[in-house]
């Protein structure tokens, strides 16, 4: 419901949630519904407005002004060359606002950039405009559908919430996850795939410092149709070794020893 209302209001979307439930994979396939171009920002701490809006290409505007000052031409006319749009380049955001055909803006952990940076975001989310002081302001050809994802790996500001439509992605419950994995991995017989989303389900509720998400449960599931194992008792110390595909952590890796994996592998299914 929150992605439609979305796409009818035409606000973007913030998707919130732990790592690895799918939130990134949401912008993938609302590209591929819409049969349209997906241009990813990843956020990350520094990130600022030349490395996702637009810079200059400084090195040809060097090459230029030197070969126009051989030229006789006059200042005016070398800056005036220099601040075109011939000498710009175009970062994730000012690209997806002059598409033709609107795009998928997926901006992926906007809570690992730093605050400062969501107020670059501000006049994009809210006009979908980008306002460059050699340029003037460049309006959107097509408005992007944009989303936004988030860890929690700190609070966002209420403006940049303000603009969004918002919805909380937990881990999914048995029957998606079982339905995620029989079109991932259509090789594995409906008794493993069955055990395995029995298995993850339960081993979520243990105290880790990483909850495994979907990614993990394929990566997993692929690991043990690559062992061969075709149920989940078959080979204790196989099983006990390929968690390494689920648990991404030393600590959570010793916390599940092997009397608790054999308890966990006997009652999933």
């Amino acid at each position: 419901m929150a992605i439609h209302i979305a796409l009818q209001l035409e606000r973007p979307i913030l998707l919130e949630g732990d790592a690895g439930v799918g939130k990134t994979q949401v912008a993938k396939t609302l590209a591929e519904i819409e049969n349209t171009e997906l241009i990813r920002l990843q956020c990350y701490e520094g990130l600022d407005a030349a490395a996702a809006i637009y810079e200059w290409n400084y090195q040809r505007q060097l090459l230029s002004i030197r070969a126009s000052a051989d030229s006789g031409a006059s200042p005016d006319a070398i800056e005036s060359r220099i601040f075109s749009r011939e000498f710009l380049l175009e970062r994730p955001l000012l690209r997806a606002i002059q598409q033709e055909r609107r795009p998928v803006l997926l901006i992926d952990e906007i809570d690992r950039a730093d605050e400062e940076f969501e107020a670059f975001l501000l006049e994009v989310l809210s006009d979908f405009q980008i306002t460059i002081p050699e340029l003037g302001t460049i309006f959107a050809t097509s408005k992007p559908i944009v989303v936004l994802t988030a860890n929690g790996t700190r609070d966002l500001s209420d403006a940049l919430r303000r603009r969004c439509i918002y919805s909380h992605v937990p881990y999914p419950d048995r029957g998606t996850e079982l339905a995620i994995l029989k079109v991932r991995g259509p090789e594995l017989s409906p008794h493993l795939a069955g055990q395995i989303v029995g298995f993850v389900q339960s081993i979520r509720k243990e105290d880790l410092e990483k909850k495994p998400g979907i990614a993990e449960t394929l990566d997993w599931a692929a690991a043990l149709a690559g062992l061969g194992l075709k149920d989940l008792t078959d080979d204790p110390v196989a099983l006990q070794a390929s968690l390494v595909a689920l648990l991404k952590t030393e600590a959570d890796q010793a916390a599940m020893p092997g009397e608790v994996v054999q308890r966990l592998a006997g009652v999933a299914g």
